[in-house]
């Protein structure tokens, strides 16, 4: 993948702590650590360092549900809260880097990865006529489709990636769960390729299945897959 081959992910960094769910990106540093990869070493006789700069097509944005507070919303998605966006490979690896893995995160978490100005809710004007792909993991074996999936969405690998609102990861009990959500659910050839191509991406082998949003507020989990890959 583009943004995968453009900067490789700190190896060294240091696992968070599992017990903490106040924040999925509590030991962010802006400055970073020296020496990091993309990174322009001075020269002899240069004035500073500039650091390289890989631009995003797009700005996305993190969000996270806290279970904690979600447990205690009078309104769906209340307890939502925008994180940080980031607009080029640096500040994704930055962020990436000292954040909670799903694996990290506490039972019941939501966290979201969205193209930023759009709200991953049903209601966001975006978002409302489109569905979602869902790919189901055994509890704590998502962490690595997760990466993949965001390095698919931030490096545009998708042939309709203009039909791409963002990605979540839910962590349900004894399993965790990872959804693309797409804008326009009637396009049935753009999003049977994206789930044929996240599944590639993935190498993911069972079946997955797109649910529409209007389906899914109705029926909740009654609703069936309006399409399968």
């Amino acid at each position: 993948m583009a943004v995968e081959n453009t900067l490789k992910p700190n190896a060294a960094t240091e696992e968070a702590k599992p017990n903490s769910v106040e924040h999925p990106i509590d030991r962010y540093n802006e400055e970073g650590d020296d020496g990091e990869e993309g990174e322009i070493v001075d020269e002899p006789g240069s004035k500073s360092a500039v650091p390289e700069s890989h631009p995003l097509e797009h700005s996305w944005t993190f969000w996270f549900d806290n279970p904690s507070v979600k447990s205690k919303q009078t309104t769906w998605g209340s307890s939502l809260r925008s994180v940080f966006t980031f607009s080029n490979v640096e500040e994704f690896w930055s962020l990436y880097n000292n954040m909670r893995h799903p694996s990290k995160l506490a039972n019941g978490a939501d966290f979201y990865c969205f193209k930023h100005n759009i709200e991953p809710k049903w209601e966001d004007p975006i978002c409302a006529n489109g569905g979602k792909w869902t790919m189901n993991f055994s509890r704590e074996k998502a962490d690595k489709s997760w990466l993949y999936t965001l390095l698919a969405l931030i490096g545009e690998q998708f042939d309709h990636g203009d039909e791409i609102c963002g990605a979540v990861v839910n962590v349900r009990g004894k399993q965790e769960r990872i959804s693309i959500w797409t804008r326009n659910a009637s396009n049935e050839a753009a999003q049977v390729s994206i789930g044929r191509q996240w599944k590639e991406f993935l190498d993911y082998n069972s079946s997955i299945g797109f649910i529409i949003h209007e389906d899914a507020k109705k029926l909740d989990r009654s609703a069936k897959s309006a399409y399968t890959a």
